[in-house]
């Protein structure tokens, strides 16, 4: 099982990939993060993205969504993609993955894909 490094690097490998993230979201801080966009600021963009996690699990509390779990989210931009994708795993509770993406050059479906692949197999 990759560590936090190494599939914070293999997120970046990710075709069209500017930035990744760790985020616990009871607290908005980020526990890594890699990628030297000077588009994003990967620690404000995780502290921000925590509200949008946070909110919506209250949504599906309030809506008693119970055997549901969120995927991912997305957020499209005009030049970029903001994939938000919590943490499922017994040890990865209370974190989610933050992948931004280059719209130009990312393919949101193998995109998708793979930082799910990369969310089953993370060891925290």
């Amino acid at each position: 099982m990759p560590n936090l490094e190494t599939s914070l690097k293999e997120a970046m490998s990710i075709d069209g990939a500017l930035g990744v993230a760790l985020v616990d979201y009871g607290s908005g801080m980020a526990l890594g993060t890699l990628g030297d966009s000077a588009e994003i600021d990967l620690n404000v963009a995780a502290a921000g993205n925590t509200d949008l996690v946070r909110a919506k699990m209250r949504t599906m509390e309030m809506l008693n969504l119970h055997d549901n779990e969120i995927e991912d989210i997305l957020i499209s931009l005009t030049t970029q993609y903001h994939l938000l994708r919590p943490l499922t795993t017994q040890t990865g509770r209370g974190l989610f993955l933050y992948l931004a993406l280059s719209r130009s050059r990312a393919n949101l479906a193998m995109a998708r894909h793979q930082l799910k692949r990369i969310e089953t197999t993370l060891e925290i």
